[in-house]
C-alpha cells in the first residue's frame, strides 16, 4: 500500500502558494505535476513550486498515470466543467471552494462522482482548524445555553481591478468568494439549513458583481445568523456565537495566520475564560485529511453533499439581493 498520495495541481491559481507548501510539508501526499494553459507558464510556476513534472495542458494532466488526487483551484465558472472530466478520468479531487457557480452545476459534480464511486472534497480549509472544534465542544458541553444568535463578517478590499474575484464572467462577487465561508460556518455550527433568507447587495456598476452583500438566515430550531461580506472593505474575518447562557467570539476565524496562535473567547454568564489555540497550518490539515481518506478508502471527513447543499443557500442569497 502506498504511504503518500501523489498530487496532481490543476492550474497555476495564487490559492496554490497556499495549499501546495501544505502539501509539500504534509505526512501523507507530494506534489507530483502541475497543468496549465502553457507550458511556459506551467514550467515556471513548478520551478517556483518545486514540482517535479509541468504539463502545457489540463488534459495533459490528467493524462499522467502516476497522479493518485488533483487539486482543482480554476476560477469558479470552470470548476465543473474540470471537476466533471477528472471524475471521468476516475481522478480523486480535492475542489477549492466555491464548489461550482451554482447549485445545479455543484449537484452534476457531485453525481459525476458518486457515480463512478470516486473521491470528491470540497476544499473548506478553515473547518480543519481546530479552533472551531473547540468552539464546537464548549456548545455541546452547555456553555453558551441555547444558540441565539451567529454574526459573521469576512471582508478585505480589492485593489486590482482585474482580480478575476470582481469578475461576473468568471462568477465572482463576495458572496462567491467570503460570503460562503459565513454561510458554511452557520450551517456547520448549527448543523442545520436555513428555513428562510433575506439578503441586501451593494453591485459594483463597472463589475456587476456584488460587492458588499449582507444577509439573515433564519434555522428551524430558531437560531438566527446574520452575516456581512465584502471585497472592498477593511479586512475582518471573525465571527460570535451568542446564547441563552453565554457567548463565543472567535476573533480571527476563518484566514489565520499558520505561524500565529488562535484564541477562543468564551463567556458563561458573567464568568470569562480564553483557549488560545496552538498554530497549525489548516491547509495541511485538510490535504492531509483527504489523502487519509483515499489510502484508507474511508470518506473524507466532509461529503459532498455539504458542498451541494451550501451552494443552494448561496443561489438564494443571490436571487434575494438581487
Amino acid at each position: 500500500m502506498r504511504k503518500k498520495i501523489r498530487w496532481g495541481i490543476l492550474s497555476t491559481a495564487n490559492i496554490g502558494r497556499r495549499v501546495i507548501p501544505a502539501i509539500h510539508a504534509s505526512r501523507n501526499g507530494e506534489v507530483a505535476a502541475v497543468g496549465s494553459r502553457t507550458l511556459e507558464r506551467a514550467r515556471a510556476f513548478a520551478a517556483e513550486q518545486a514540482i517535479p513534472r509541468a504539463y502545457g495542458s489540463y488534459e495533459a494532466l490528467l493524462a499522467d498515470s502516476e497522479i493518485d488526487a488533483i487539486y482543482l483551484p480554476l476560477p469558479n465558472s470552470l470548476h465543473a466543467e474540470w471537476a466533471v472530466r477528472c471524475a471521468e478520468t476516475g481522478i480523486p479531487t480535492l475542489l477549492e471552494k466555491p464548489f461550482a457557480s451554482d447549485a445545479g452545476e455543484a449537484q452534476s459534480i457531485a453525481d459525476a462522482f458518486s457515480e463512478r464511486d470516486v473521491m470528491l472534497a470540497e476544499a473548506f480549509m478553515y473547518r480543519f482548524h481546530p479552533q472551531h472544534t473547540k468552539v464546537k465542544e464548549l456548545i455541546a458541553a452547555g456553555g453558551i445555553g441555547r444558540l441565539e444568535i451567529i454574526n459573521s463578517s469576512f471582508t478585505f478590499p480589492i485593489s486590482d481591478e482585474g482580480n478575476i474575484r470582481l469578475s461576473k464572467a468568471l462568477a465572482g462577487g463576495s458572496l462567491m468568494d467570503v460570503g460562503c465561508y459565513c454561510v458554511n460556518l452557520m450551517r456547520f455550527m448549527t448543523g442545520e439549513e436555513p428555513a428562510s433568507v433575506s439578503a441586501s447587495a451593494r453591485i459594483g456598476a463597472s463589475t456587476g458583481v456584488d460587492e458588499a452583500l449582507a444577509a439573515t438566515l433564519r434555522f428551524p430550531s430558531g437560531t438566527i445568523g446574520h452575516f456581512d461580506c465584502g471585497l472592498r472593505a477593511q479586512r475582518q474575518h471573525s465571527y460570535t456565537l451568542k446564547g441563552s447562557a453565554g457567548m463565543i467570539i472567535v476573533p480571527t476565524s476563518f484566514v489565520p495566520d499558520r505561524s500565529a496562535d488562535t484564541l477562543v473567547q468564551h463567556w458563561q454568564g458573567d464568568d470569562y475564560a480564553e483557549y488560545v489555540i496552538p498554530a497549525v497550518d489548516q491547509y495541511q490539515l485538510m490535504v492531509e485529511d483527504f489523502a487519509a481518506a483515499l489510502l484508507s478508502g474511508r470518506s473524507p471527513r466532509f461529503p459532498a453533499a455539504d458542498a451541494v447543499c451550501n451552494m443552494a443557500v448561496v443561489d438564494t442569497l443571490l436571487a434575494e439581493a438581487r
